[in-house]
């Protein structure tokens, strides 16, 4: 069947290059304002023409179809990102080939399918076809194109709605806010069944729901993601500004804007909720201790891990006593001068009281190295007596009852905490964990500050 999109003929349609360019193809999208406008300059009428109609050449990273093989696309991005005009253009793209007559469209309701994904700003509805743009059929609920071309509207509250059809491809939009999202794909999945390369994309924002996280890991996905800072040129201007201000490093900014899949393992010592509840609260502008807790690499060189190094300080007595994370200085693979003098050199900055250092490999050997880098450093030798978990759970309880402070948003630091003591936490010693445990015990468990430190 002769589709009657036009569809320029382009050196290489998949970089989307810039006229003139025969090497090192790049997106118009993510050039500089001012170089971008240099190339549409040298263009005559019907270049622009074509790269302003060709979405190939204005698309980012995330939104650019990914290599076959794969059965389901899923494309995780922030809000803003342009999920559903990368949708729309994927669906437009198999039309223009002549690859499809069937389409499923399914988003969270019937609404949010009419609304966004066809009627919407970046739907379906909004390209350019070129003289060949689709009709909605209300009553059939389903875009037809003058070929025949067929896109049927379904919604994720009813996933037995999706039985009896079969399509070439679909295109579920918003995934993760799905009423019913593994039985709607169950479903779904069995219905794309025809042509040469039945295939399905995702697009949503990220949420940590079980079917996502194993859609994630599955061998027949490819995964791509877009941040809504990547889309800027798109949105109003200062949105984004305005969201980083607001939102920072919070998991919320991480999950909604930079579309990363935020999760709560199982049996985690720690949430992001408790990160979200330490960042909240007040801080003083002075302490009655500071102290930087060094957990050191058991070895050295390339495959040395890192060195775990925080700095807290603490205020208040008795039950009212609160600590702050001052800052994380975790760095590796680190040799033990480098850390050493890293140790000294935070001690310094922070004018903090003493360095808490487990010995535990090395013994005495650690702080002779901490006195290389600062021979009058105050050292604290900490041996463990008891495994980390056991250690960890006393902090994790002080994080619980609101007795913890961020000073700021610590990424590393808070993915190696919400990871810790689940059962598929990341292989490896957990340095900076380690590192916060021996300085909050210091602060708050010891005596509540006393900085006689019992054996642990």
């Amino acid at each position: 069947m002769a589709r009657k999109i036009h569809h320029p003929n382009r050196v290489d349609a998949r970089a989307g290059q810039i006229p003139g360019r025969n090497s090192n193809a790049v997106s118009i999208a993510w050039l500089e304002p001012c170089e971008r406008a240099r190339w549409l300059a040298r263009m005559d009428a019907a270049q622009c023409r074509i790269y302003l109609e060709s979405w190939i050449h204005w698309c980012h990273g995330g939104q650019v179809e990914p290599e076959p093989p794969w059965n389901i696309w899923l494309m995780m991005g922030g809000r803003g990102a342009g999920k559903t005009r990368t949708g729309a253009e994927w669906i437009k793209s198999r039309i223009a080939q002549g690859r499809i007559d069937r389409i499923a469209l399914v988003g969270p309701t019937f609404s949010d399918t009419r609304e966004v994904m066809i009627d919407g700003p970046s739907g379906l509805m909004s390209l350019d076809w070129n003289g060949y743009a689709p009709r909605y059929e209300v009553s059939r609920k389903r875009l037809v194109w003058p070929g025949g071309e067929v896109a049927q509207v379904f919604s994720a509250e009813d996933p037995d709605g999706l039985r009896g059809p079969q399509f070439d491809i679909g295109w579920g939009d918003e995934f993760a806010a799905w009423p019913k999202p593994q039985a709607t794909l169950d479903i779904l999945r069995m219905g794309v069944r025809l042509g040469e390369s039945p295939q399905i994309l995702l697009t949503t924002t990220p949420r940590p729901i079980p079917v996502l996280k194993r859609l994630v890991k599955a061998p027949d996905v490819a995964v791509t993601h877009q941040s809504t800072q990547m889309n800027t040129h798109n949105l109003a201007d200062g949105f984004t500004q305005m969201l980083d201000t607001a939102y920072g490093q919070t998991h919320l900014a991480r999950q909604e804007l930079l579309g990363e899949l935020i999760d709560d393992p199982p049996d985690a010592l720690w949430q992001r909720s408790d990160m979200e509840r330490a960042r909240a609260g007040d801080i003083p502008a002075a302490y009655d201790r500071i102290v930087v807790a060094v957990d050191p690499p058991a070895s050295s060189g390339e495959r040395a891990a890192e060195c775990g190094l925080i700095v807290a300080g603490a205020w208040g007595e008795g039950v009212h006593r609160r600590a702050v994370v001052l800052e994380d200085g975790s760095f590796g693979p680190a040799r033990p001068d480098q850390w050493a003098q890293r140790c000294a050199a935070l001690f310094e900055a922070w004018q903090a009281d003493r360095v808490i250092a487990e010995a535990n490999q090395g013994g005495d050997m650690v702080a002779s190295v901490l006195r290389t880098a600062s021979p009058d450093l105050p050292v604290q030798l900490v041996h463990a007596a008891r495994g980390k978990r056991a250690r960890a759970e006393p902090v994790a309880a002080l994080y619980a009852s609101d007795r913890i402070r961020h000073a700021r948003a610590f990424p590393a630091l808070e993915d190696q905490m919400c990871a810790f003591g689940a059962p598929d936490m990341p292989r490896g010693s957990p340095d900076r964990v380690d590192a916060l445990v021996w300085a909050l015990h210091a602060l708050m468990l010891s005596s509540l500050g006393d900085p006689r430190l019992r054996q642990l």
